[in-house]
């Protein structure tokens, strides 16, 4: 399929989920993530210090992260977010502290007012929000390219993990050069390796 009807498709399917089925899902894909471990190359994920996070935008039915963070905190890891620019179509990246002060942006994206910024080459793992995947690690995200930009400027082995309340699609036909590929996508049910 291509990503215009995938981004169609998969926000007509998250539409469809009750407040209840949005949180359970959200749950079991946290507690998918606990079976992370050790990655073809021989890094032990849980082993790394920087965790970006993106925070959840509500009104998209997205993946609750609130458990993932619940997991990088209680395992006293240094969680990262994101404050998106419109114009530029990047993303600053701050740490995540008691004092981080947040509000909604024009998109309803709840963002950093200011903070500590992290350099994207301290970025260790990256949390890739997305409506669509396939089975080669490719994906669909709302078509801006953030995260696509943000990860071409990530360290080579920076690890990028999916969250998906689906699982994949065969196959994304109108994949870009520009385009970056997940290693990992975690569902309610399955944990996939893609690299």
């Amino acid at each position: 399929m291509l990503k215009k009807d995938l981004r169609k498709k998969y926000k007509e399917l998250r539409q469809a989920f009750s407040e209840e089925e949005l949180e359970d899902k959200s749950l079991a894909i946290a507690n998918r993530l606990l079976q992370l471990g050790t990655t073809a190359e021989g890094v032990e994920i849980w082993e790394q210090t920087y965790f970006h996070l993106f925070l959840t935008i509500e009104e998209q039915r997205e993946v609750d992260t609130e458990f993932v963070l619940q997991i990088l905190a209680g395992k006293d890891k240094e969680i990262v977010v994101a404050k998106s620019n419109f114009e530029t179509l990047e993303m600053t990246h701050y740490l995540l502290t008691d004092n981080t002060k947040f509000q909604k942006n024009e998109y309803n994206i709840y963002e950093p007012v200011d903070g500590i910024e992290v350099p994207t080459s301290k970025i260790d793992v990256v949390f890739v929000p997305l409506l669509a995947y396939d089975t080669k690690g490719n994906r669909v995200g709302y078509g801006k390219g953030f995260y696509d930009t943000f990860l071409s400027k990530c360290k080579e082995d920076v690890i990028k993990i999916g969250l998906s309340f689906f699982e994949p699609e065969d196959l994304i036909e109108d994949v870009s050069a520009t385009d970056i590929r997940l290693d990992y996508c975690i569902t309610p049910l399955t944990l996939y390796s893609f690299r």
